[in-house]
């Protein structure tokens, strides 16, 4: 049979630990779920933080979004350009009525287009918390700028919550003990993790880790040798 990859996508889980700055995490959360206008399977849509310091995850995600500069993708100040196409602009304003509906708290964004961006694919950019984890935006992949809270009481918690998921991409976790975010990094059923980064390696594998039909390589020299057949020559 033909050797090929699939695009499976993703529901990339980021783990801010309770000794992270979050003066730091959270705005580089946001960048990490609106990458590409949060068209990119290793968006980070579901940001998992301490349930003691969610008020102030709130706080810090609502104004790093404030400050993001929607319009024209060729205004090189714009960091937030429109969806794809006007099915994924309904497909993503579905899955946002559906948080609502299911009982999240909405700290900012929400249905309809941005003020003054009537016209195109523009899409509010959205924040969820008090999600849980039987919710569709928790769930499913959105492709889209949404981003969706949960918390956790302990790290054990914070691993199973990321773990929870039929797509295990890539993670990310941030902390301030280099050796706790690399201890949790491993226990972490994804193909890629970044520490304290939103920066990637094209060289480093890059697999997906799925909890349902096993794993596919993507980049790095994993990726090449899911693609080549083995020989062997003797004498």
């Amino acid at each position: 049979m033909k050797r090929f990859t699939l695009e499976l996508g993703g529901k990339s889980p980021n783990i801010v630990l309770d000794d992270a700055d979050l003066s730091t995490a959270i705005p580089m959360a946001i960048n990490a779920c609106y990458l590409n206008n949060g068209q990119a399977c290793i968006a980070a849509s579901r940001l998992i933080v301490p349930e003691d310091r969610l008020e102030e995850v709130k706080r810090l995600a609502k104004a790093a979004v404030e400050k993001i500069k929607m319009g024209d993708p060729k205004d090189k100040d714009v960091t937030l350009g429109p969806l794809a196409s006007t099915k994924q602009y309904k497909r993503v304003q579905e899955y946002i009525k559906s948080g609502v509906e299911e009982g999240a708290e909405l700290v900012i964004g929400g249905e309809g287009h941005p003020q003054g961006l009537e016209r195109g694919n523009f899409i509010k950019p959205t924040v969820f918390a008090k999600v849980t984890r039987d919710m569709r935006i928790a769930k499913e992949e959105i492709f889209g700028p949404v981003l969706s809270i949960l918390t956790y009481k302990t790290e054990a918690e914070a691993i199973e919550i990321a773990n929870d998921t039929e797509f295990g991409l890539i993670a990310y976790v941030s902390s301030a003990d280099p050796e706790r975010a690399y201890r949790v990094a491993r226990k972490l059923a994804a193909g890629r993790v970044l520490i304290n980064t939103v920066s990637h390696d094209p060289f480093a594998s890059l697999r997906w880790v799925q909890t349902v039909g096993g794993s596919v390589g993507k980049a790095g020299s994993s990726g090449c040798r899911s693609t080549l057949e083995p020989k062997a020559i003797i004498g």
